[in-house]
């Protein structure tokens, strides 16, 4: 359980010591202790003094499995040996490079170098002497360990957690009133199985799947029935079940995707076709007698009412025309004991039953408000999602008089949501960021109702719905009891957005941030790195970093297919990942010279350049640091664990590209972003659609304006001294967003 409650902490800046540990205190630091953190330092950890005297109680074995798993994030043990040695000084190689050798290996040429992949390299083409592998065909040959650890100018500090910080921890991410992200859910399913569950009201639909199918697996499934509410939460888990995806992609896009992940520039290794039928089958549906019973009984059961199931079911019911056939429901409801089940076929099949959404877009398009806000304010959650169009429709005034009625009602992240997004959804010559179901961050047109407006107008509709927004959290944080008077807020928190929408897909085993979080560059050099393959059998899998330089009029490339560009160097194109090792590559980024060239933004990606998805485990992420950080020119591996600023690890499976971060060069800054995108090439990037989504982070509420906000209105007095105020709001407090989440007051 130890090692398993330690992944969790380290994630959050911290290292779990059991209640046991705790009771062995000493006062001298032992040797074992000394260490420990020696060795944790060269890796770029240090410990706070709670925990550094905690880990003096601890046994030497329990020492050694927090080392471990320290290496293990850091990744000492993988292979970071790029294609190129030294490879900050170009190779100089060139397409004719490439061409000879080409012939070459069709002719067996007898005045070349025979390398181990079969290619014959002509003499005065590629300096051999500079590789470690093939320059032809991208297969590494020959490996190396790294040989720098301790150049980072700044450590993670990694705080004491004991029993009581984890089961706060565990209730906080059940109640979390927004979406888990990919770290968040990997992390509450680990303390699922370590821990009960504890008795807690969970927060949202995503979440509460991951509570049945810990139910379901430990053979408890009659306790689920409780979680279901309608039949789109036993669809949800169904279909989760059966791709792993929390929210419901419908099977056209699931192929849709899969289809064009796996199409190829070249035709000849265009596999799209086949993907399609491999996709097409495994979405087949098949499930054993005692599935389909279960599935019976929990529609059977619900409290819900017919008619409002049935219409509920409508949105997808495509999808549970399939599911009624595979689940073999019709069979089941002529059971004695599922009458329910059977009116509910029945009611479905035929379709007595209206739809809401229907009949909201029949008088919307009639231009009849009256009707139209009626029913509006029957469901308050989607009268906000649709609130900026209504507006733009009907009117600002008369849609927000109407909506100022529910406001009430409508969850705390949908309202902030609101306020955020505002600024953009008004801007008639703004393009807006959007992640679609699919996984593909797109760019979407503003819209066209925008330019019957006049700008003041426009801006009139901007602070409308900020006065409203803020006016309705103000009304709910008064309506809590405080018996606090003063409150301390971090200036740091003016720069941490709020969890709110654009969930990450990636996982952060080291110390965790918030996607839109700015990071200083500490020195001259940003390092970006990539390292894939690990574990898995020699073989082509081409993933490809790359990064785009923005400016004011042009946009330049540094990839597999422009080794050198201004300010930035790649360390070479490796095709074919080596036996159980994996492979990595590196680009070197200038900010001096990019500031002096007058360069903007700096976009990081990642591609498959193979068929198929970006693989699992890919590790992308970026160095910096104040201290000068050497490459080894025997081998060429640039690798410090210790001055790694930020990484993920890629877990979904539907991406072909992957923007990771941009570097503001003006700012001196990196923003962490996830935006994916399709294509095999970094020149499938939209560049506006980057802007659009730095624009969209930017526009987040930040967590020291929404304590602000709480202390009007609660009354409290804001101190700079932390150790006079009585609620205190710290970094490390907001390194938990499920945490930061309880501040959505309902």
């Amino acid at each position: 359980m130890k090692k398993e409650l330690l992944k969790v902490s380290v994630r959050q800046h911290a290292v779990f010591i059991s209640d046991e540990d705790m009771k062995n205190k000493t006062q001298v630091m032992s040797e074992t202790t000394s260490v420990l953190l020696a060795n944790a330092s060269k890796l770029g950890f240090t410990f706070s003094e709670p925990l550094l005297h905690a880990l003096n109680g601890v046994s030497p074995a329990y020492k050694v499995q927090v080392l471990e798993y320290l290496k293990m994030i850091a990744g000492v043990n993988k292979n970071w040996t790029p294609l190129v040695k030294g490879w900050n000084v170009p190779t100089g190689e060139s397409v004719m490079d490439h061409i000879l050798t080409f012939w070459s290996t069709i002719f067996k040429a007898k005045n070349g170098a025979n390398l181990p992949c079969g290619h014959i390299i002509p003499e005065n083409t590629f300096p051999l002497e500079r590789y470690n592998g093939c320059p032809f065909c991208g297969t590494p040959f020959t490996f190396g360990k790294i040989e720098m650890t301790g150049q980072g100018s700044k450590l993670k500090v990694l705080d004491l957690w004991t029993m009581k910080e984890v089961a706060a921890f565990y209730s906080d991410l059940l109640t979390s009133k927004t979406a888990l992200d990919a770290t968040q859910v990997d992390s509450l399913k680990v303390l699922m199985q370590e821990l009960p569950l504890p008795q807690v009201e969970i927060g949202m639909k995503e979440t509460v799947m991951l509570v049945i199918d810990q139910y379901m697996s430990t053979k408890k499934g009659s306790k689920a029935q409780q979680y279901f509410q309608t039949p789109a939460d036993i669809l949800r888990y169904l279909w989760f079940k059966k791709t792993g995806f929390m929210q419901i992609i419908e099977p056209k896009t699931i192929i849709k995707k899969e289809t064009k992940n796996n199409t190829h520039l070249h035709k000849g290794l265009d596999a799209g076709a086949k993907a399609k039928l491999k996709a097409i089958a495994a979405l087949k549906l098949k499930y054993s007698r005692s599935e389909c019973l279960t599935v019976a009984s929990w529609l059977n059961n619900l409290e819900l009412d017919v008619e409002k199931s049935c219409e509920i079911m409508h949105t997808k019911r495509g999808m549970w025309v399939r599911f009624i056939r595979a689940l073999r429901l019709a069979e089941y409801s002529k059971r004695k004991g599922f009458e329910k089940l059977a009116e509910l076929l029945d009611v479905f099949y035929n379709q007595i039953y209206t739809v809401w959404q229907g009949d909201v877009n029949r008088y919307r398009l009639r231009l009849d408000a009256e009707h139209t806000f009626a029913l509006l304010k029957q469901r308050p959650g989607l009268f906000a999602r649709s609130l900026f169009a209504n507006m733009l429709w009907f009117g600002a005034e008369e849609t927000v008089a109407h909506f100022k009625e529910v406001a009430h009602k409508v969850p705390a992240r949908l309202l902030l949501t609101l306020n955020m997004y505002s600024k953009n959804y008004f801007d008639p010559n703004a393009d807006r960021s959007v992640k679609t179901l699919g996984g593909t961050t797109k760019r979407i047109g503003p819209n066209q109702l925008l330019s019957m407006y006049e700008e003041e107008q426009l801006e009139a509709m901007k602070v409308l719905i900020e006065e409203l927004c803020i006016a309705v959290m103000k009304e709910r944080f008064a309506a809590v009891a405080n018996p606090n008077k003063t409150i301390h807020i971090d200036p740091m928190l003016f720069k941490m957005p709020v969890s709110i929408g654009d969930r990450s897909d990636s996982i952060q085993d080291l110390p965790v941030a918030l996607m839109g979080t700015r990071f200083p560059i500490e020195g001259n050099t940003v390092r970006l790195y990539m390292q894939w393959g690990k574990d898995l059998p020699a073989q082509h899998m081409d993933m490809d970093l790359s990064c785009q330089i923005a400016y004011s009029d042009k946009v330049e490339i540094c990839s597999f297919s422009n080794l050198t560009a201004t300010g930035c160097k790649h360390s070479g194109d490796i095709r074919s990942i080596p036996e159980k090792k994996g492979t990595a590559e590196y680009i070197e980024i200038n900010t001096s010279l990019l500031r002096f060239a007058k360069a903007k933004y700096v976009t990081f990606t990642c591609n498959a350049y193979s068929n198929g998805s970006i693989t699992p485990n890919l590790v992308v992420g970026w160095m910096n640091s104040a201290n000068p950080m050497t490459i080894s020119e025997r081998t060429g591996v640039a690798y410090d664990p210790s001055c790694v600023q930020h990484e993920v690890r890629i877990v979904q499976n539907t991406a072909k590209g992957l923007v990771f971060g941009v570097l503001d060069v003006e700012a001196n800054e990196i923003v962490w972003l996830e935006m994916t995108f399709g294509g095999q090439l970094v020149q499938g990037l939209d560049c506006k659609g980057v802007q659009a989504m730095l624009k969209k982070l930017t526009s987040k509420l930040n967590i020291g304006s929404l304590l602000a906000i709480k202390a009007e209105a609660q009354g409290l007095i804001v101190v700079e001294d932390a150790t006079e105020a009585d609620e205190v709001y710290n970094t490390k407090w907001a390194m938990n967003a499920a945490a930061v989440t309880q501040l959505l007051v309902d």
